[in-house]
């Protein structure tokens, strides 16, 4: 069987993601999908030439989710069948998902190219920019299988949309197409279906081009930034200017302005 999880680097340092069970619809509440990107993520922090990931899906869905006909007690999902191997195997399967994100400084960029759907959703959340195709599909969709987000999706979803529209998607269930998702923030662009990885890869290119060490920082900066008063917020970016003025890249910014001329940035 091939790999849950594909990744591509190519020679600008734009990471592809894809979900590889096209014929499930890219469930990822399983241990080969968790794993897959847990260990994908390490591997793109590890990487230095890494600058930014695209994650998309395989065939026309982006993520159905949890797998639903694994729920059943002994179907080899999550549900273990009692309470307390239910919720070990939340810990230590699907919930490390919104953990290797958060832990991920390269920005990535949801390209959500079909539905997304309860768990699938959140791994969109996950990501830091998101743009659909147009035939993209949005659900908070776990009440109407008698379940909770047990993924995060409550701290995700409000974070990205606010929490009325959060509160909304999450008790009702509702599906919502592209359009609502751009109105109401979930999305930042929509474009047609068959342009969306060229969008999605465009938008990498423009990140791709800035000083990696900045983009790493800035990346952390924001994510923390959700959490932490102003005065911790301060300090922080206080810290990580002073690296920031220390690099390479810094000086042939600066310079590269002052001549008037395209800058070279190595990394340094």
């Amino acid at each position: 069987m091939e790999p849950a999880v594909l990744l591509d680097i190519d020679d600008t340092g734009i990471a592809t993601i894809t979900l590889n069970r096209p014929e499930m619809r890219n469930p990822i509440s399983g241990d080969d999908v968790v794993d897959g990107l847990c260990d994908t993520l390490v591997a793109l922090e590890c990487n230095p030439k890494v600058r930014v990931a695209v994650l998309t899906g395989a065939g026309k869905a982006f993520s159905s989710g949890g797998d639903i006909n694994a729920m059943k007690p002994g179907g080899g999902g999550l549900n273990a069948g009692f309470p307390a191997g239910t919720r070990g195997n939340y810990k230590r399967g699907i919930q490390r998902l919104p953990l290797a994100f958060a832990a991920l400084e390269v920005p990535v960029i949801a390209a959500v190219n079909g539905p997304a759907i309860g768990a699938g959703l959140d791994l969109a959340c996950m990501c830091d920019l998101r743009i659909a195709g147009e035939s993209a599909k949005f659900a908070e969709s776990f009440v109407k299988l008698g379940i909770i987000p047990g993924d995060g999706g409550a701290w995700l979803l409000q974070r990205v949309i606010g929490f009325a529209k959060a509160a909304e998607m999450t008790l009702t269930g509702d599906i919502i197409d592209a359009q609502e998702a751009l109105a109401c923030g979930l999305v930042s662009r929509v474009v047609p279906d068959a342009e969306l990885l060229d969008a999605a890869r465009a938008l990498a290119a423009k990140i791709a081009a800035n000083p990696p060490h900045a983009v790493r920082m800035t990346k952390r900066l924001l994510w923390e930034a959700r959490r932490a008063d102003l005065a911790t917020v301060l300090e922080m970016s206080a810290a990580m200017q002073a690296v920031a003025h220390a690099t390479g890249d810094h000086e042939e910014a600066v310079n590269a302005f002052l001549e008037k001329r395209k800058p070279v940035f190595k990394g340094d």
